[in-house]
């Protein structure tokens, strides 16, 4: 099949030369999907912004097509011009039989108005829990919502990553969607207890429901520990950014790394005996499955379809109390047994359930469909 993924951030992950951007989960899962299909023989390519890149530059057999920069046009206008024309002109040019997005937000309309107009099929992925929920999408603008609620109730197929979201696309929309798993680039290596120097790691883009402030007060409670925060700014949430790295300069236990390259997290997650997330509330998270690869336990506030509890992959803080995180941090740290067998858990757990060829034929079976 000819495949083509609207993903305008992803060229940081697909090419290493451009990777001081940042980026996110979903744009690590399309170039993990992307490589995976071209390595298989399929034409796949990729929408993408403007970063001074040659259009149909190509990187492990993924053909890029330029939209627009990302920061191009005047208020309002540039909805039009160059958002609208410029990814309408650059999924022209791919000329797939199947186009594939995530997230909520304005390109799933843009795309389903694309197909419609010439006649092409797309498939439309969940990335996070507030994608399934009406009330608490994060898209700024109505116009932007109602692009995709059009495009969603278009969808000749809808993914989503956990049992949860499934229940509420249906609950909250009526729509049916089937669940799919998700890509994770296996290490070289996996380090012992004694061999990580990171006591406990905190990965995300830095923006409010992902509460990084949690993380700072966590550090405080446990002075005796060595934690590393790795995030970078996000639009609309510079001024917090500044304020975190400020406060984070005032902890003696705590290394503020700013944004980090996905090319440079290997080290970060292996090194790493603990992996902690505080947000308010996920998807699916690509950091989940960076730690647990890497045989890092995860300890968090929010569990997936319960499957930290289920598979004992880590602890899950109880009712978001910090007092539960730190207590679940301590006894991870405190109890080498308990971590090693956490640990062996976690690796067993992704090589057997997050192949490559298991995951993807989940994906093809939808996108024969479809298309």
């Amino acid at each position: 099949m000819k495949i083509c993924f609207l993903g305008l951030e992803n060229l940081p992950v697909l090419a290493p030369e451009f990777n001081h951007h940042g980026i996110g989960g979903e744009e690590v899962q399309h170039t993990l999907l992307a490589k995976s299909l071209a390595r298989r023989g399929h034409d796949v390519s990729m929408v993408v912004y403007d970063y001074g890149q040659q259009d149909l530059a190509r990187w492990e057999q993924v053909t890029t097509y330029k939209a627009y920069r990302a920061n191009a046009g005047i208020p309002v206008v540039r909805f039009v011009h160059p958002r609208w024309t410029g990814v309408w002109q650059a999924l022209r040019r791919a000329d797939a039989d199947l186009y594939y997005v995530s997230c909520a937000g304005m390109h799933l309309g843009l795309v389903a108005l694309f197909c419609k107009w010439y006649r092409r099929k797309w498939v439309f992925r969940v990335a996070h829990d507030s994608d399934c929920e009406p009330d608490k999408l994060l898209v700024q603008y109505w116009r932007d919502k109602k692009l995709y609620e059009y495009g969603l109730r278009r969808s000749p197929a809808i993914l989503v990553q956990t049992h949860r979201q499934q229940q509420a696309i249906l609950a909250n929309y009526g729509l049916a969607s089937r669940q799919v798993g998700m890509l994770v680039d296996f290490p070289l290596q996996r380090y012992s207890f004694d061999e990580r120097n990171i006591d406990v790691l905190w990965v995300n883009n830095l923006r409010q429901f992902k509460r990084p402030d949690l993380f700072l007060a966590l550090a405080r409670r446990l002075p005796h520990l060595q934690f590393h925060m790795v995030g970078g700014p996000q639009p609309g949430f510079e001024n917090m950014f500044e304020a975190i790295r400020r406060e984070a300069d005032d902890i003696a236990n705590l290394t503020f790394h700013g944004r980090v390259p996905y090319h440079a997290m290997d080290q970060k997650y292996g090194r790493a005996r603990v992996f902690v997330n505080t947000s308010d509330s996920e998807g699916f998270p690509n950091a989940f499955l960076q730690a647990w690869v890497r045989g890092t336990p995860i300890v968090s506030f929010f569990d997936p379809d319960r499957l930290i509890e289920r598979e004992r992959l880590g602890q899950v803080a109880v009712a978001g109390s910090l007092e539960a995180m730190a207590l679940a941090v301590q006894n991870l740290h405190a109890n080498r047994l308990q971590w090693t067998e956490t640990s062996d858990r976690c690796a067993a757990y992704m090589a057997r359930v997050f192949c490559e060829d298991r995951i993807l034929a989940s994906y093809l079976s939808v996108f024969g469909k479809a298309a």
